[in-house]
């Protein structure tokens, strides 16, 4: 059986052990906010404008610019969904489309009005550009193989950043904690922690991930074999490709954010392909649409997109980088601890757990060259 690649000592977090009221009186503690504050320029990962999309609304009602930045999910996950979203992207298919449901404490979703909008009134759908691929229920989830060919084809391509994955700990494991208590200190890549809607979460460069995996025997060697998936899962600001009901999983054409409590039911049952990492306010201050699934009754509420496209594809002058904290760095471990574990002086007793959408991944713009 391969052997999983894992840099993340358990020794190391098995000595973060619970303060006692008495420390707690006398230490002061960071806030998660100050802990990202003060985190290292290495702790800090680029993410390549190739894996943005931007989305461009018309101007409110004061003039100002809504400008919202999605950030795709890396290879293996989603990725048939999410090559058809840059065939979409680049031949403008959501120029002149609209945001047309906004369901409170849920999802916005855009894209064509008259693609099962019930409210709609159109007859028509918009064109879709030539090329898009039909994906099968089973990428819902990916297997432990085929992040391991990712990884693998990262060593042969560019073997300084495998490395350097492979001590970041950005590798998950088959190997698990009992975390009882769902400590956070539990929560560094490579480790599990239990959830309440899939066997185990963790991080996996950036992204929170749910986690599954079974145990079978060889009836002939008697060997015990482990498989692992996993999948992205439903936390606020997560993007997901609207369908219809299964086999549909849906183009790409469609995708709505979540904008409310993280809808964690719909993890494994439909697609996600991104999340907003700027102008998620754009879209969660939206009224909300008074037809069914909070679709708007009134084409006049709907709210106009001018266009949306690829980091790469905008203007020089328009052009903006992010990164995000690496969550295999001791900084991350850090602040997930302050995030289950509030100390600063606001908090009187300490949770000593969180649902790991409590817990996003810190995201940052920079100064383009």
């Amino acid at each position: 059986m391969r052997k999983n690649i894992l840099m993340t000592p358990l020794a190391a977090l098995l000595a973060l052990s619970p303060v006692s009221a008495q420390e707690l009186e006398k230490k002061e503690y960071p806030s998660p906010n100050a802990i990202v504050d003060a985190a290292p320029a290495s702790d800090w990962k680029a993410i390549a404008p190739s894996d943005l999309l931007v989305m461009d609304l018309t101007p409110d009602a004061k003039g100002e610019a809504r400008r919202v930045v999605i950030q795709l999910m890396p290879p293996p996950f989603s990725q048939g969904w999410i090559g058809n979203i840059r065939k979409l992207a680049a031949a403008k298919f959501w120029d002149g489309t609209s945001i047309n449901r906004v369901q409170d404490n849920y999802v916005v979703q855009w894209g064509d009005a008259g693609y099962d909008n019930p409210e709609s009134g159109e007859t028509e759908q918009k064109a879709l550009p030539d090329g898009l691929v039909e994906v099968p229920e089973s990428e819902y989830i990916t297997s432990e193989e085929a992040i391991h060919e990712v990884h693998e084809k990262l060593w042969r391509t560019d073997p300084d950043a495998a490395l350097e994955a492979e001590f970041a700990g950005s590798m998950p494991s088959t190997d698990s904690v009992d975390i009882a208590n769902t400590r956070s200190d539990k929560f560094p890549e490579g480790w599990h922690q239990r959830d309440s809607y899939e066997q185990f979460v963790q991080f996996h460069k950036g992204w929170p991930l749910g986690n599954e995996h079974k145990l079978s025997s060889d009836k002939e060697s008697f060997e015990r074999y482990e498989f692992n998936s996993f999948w992205p899962v439903h936390c606020y600001g997560a993007v997901g490709v609207g369908r219809n009901l299964s086999p549909d999983t849906g183009t790409g054409a469609e995708l709505y954010t979540v904008i409310g409590h993280a809808p964690r039911h719909l993890d494994r049952n439909i697609a996600v392909v991104g999340r907003i990492i700027e102008g998620v306010d754009h879209l969660s201050s939206l009224p909300r649409g008074k037809g069914q699934l909070g679709f708007y009754a009134d084409p006049k509420k709907r709210v106009p997109i001018r266009s949306i496209r690829l980091g790469t594809d905008v203007t020089k002058a328009e052009q903006i980088k992010f990164e995000y904290l690496d969550t295999g760095s001791k900084t991350f471990v850090q602040y997930a601890d302050a995030r289950a574990n509030r100390r600063d002086p606001f908090f009187i007793k300490p949770a000593g757990g969180a649902d790991i959408c409590n817990i996003p991944v810190p995201v940052r713009r920079v100064k383009a060259d």
